[in-house]
């Protein structure tokens, strides 16, 4: 198998895995970065999202040989106290339920607040649409996100 060097949460990283291994499988299998969650597996519920040079991906569907040279940020890297403002809203709102699609979810949401820095309803709306939150706390993750992004409703 080749061997590709990732760039993951500020380090390099080797891995000798196929070039059409899911990305979402070496950051849990290879490396040990079980922050991502796997849900659907088709990039459709949004549970395994990270950011790749910035942008907010679906990792189950990511071949790890599209994201060679890339900067990928996952849950564990999005803060060095795994405090981020996201995360910090997260808390104060209580927003989880059950959990699980809340990293998918932050990670979604950093995303947005990095490109968008006061989101609208409908901006918000948007850009979280492609993540499932099967609690449906779809309410405390918009006035999440508006907390984080200093305007708090």
């Amino acid at each position: 198998m080749p061997e590709f060097t990732l760039r993951i949460n500020g380090s390099e990283r080797k891995v000798d895995v196929s070039p059409d291994t899911p990305l979402l499988w070496v950051l849990r299998d290879t490396l040990q970065l079980t922050g991502t969650k796997f849900g659907c597996g088709a990039g459709l519920c949004g549970a395994c999202t990270v950011h790749v040079d910035g942008a907010a991906r679906r990792s189950c569907s990511t071949p790890v040989s599209q994201v060679v040279g890339k900067n990928i940020i996952t849950i564990e890297g999005l803060s060095a106290n795994g405090l981020h403002p996201v995360q910090q809203a997260w808390i104060v709102e209580d927003v989880p339920q059950c959990g699980y699609c809340q990293v998918g979810q932050i990670m979604q949401a950093a995303a947005l607040l990095t490109k968008t820095p006061q989101p609208s309803d409908d901006q918000i709306t948007e850009a979280m649409s492609g993540n499932i939150c099967r609690c449906g706390t779809y309410d405390r993750i918009r006035r999440a996100i508006h907390r984080a992004a200093g305007g708090v409703r």
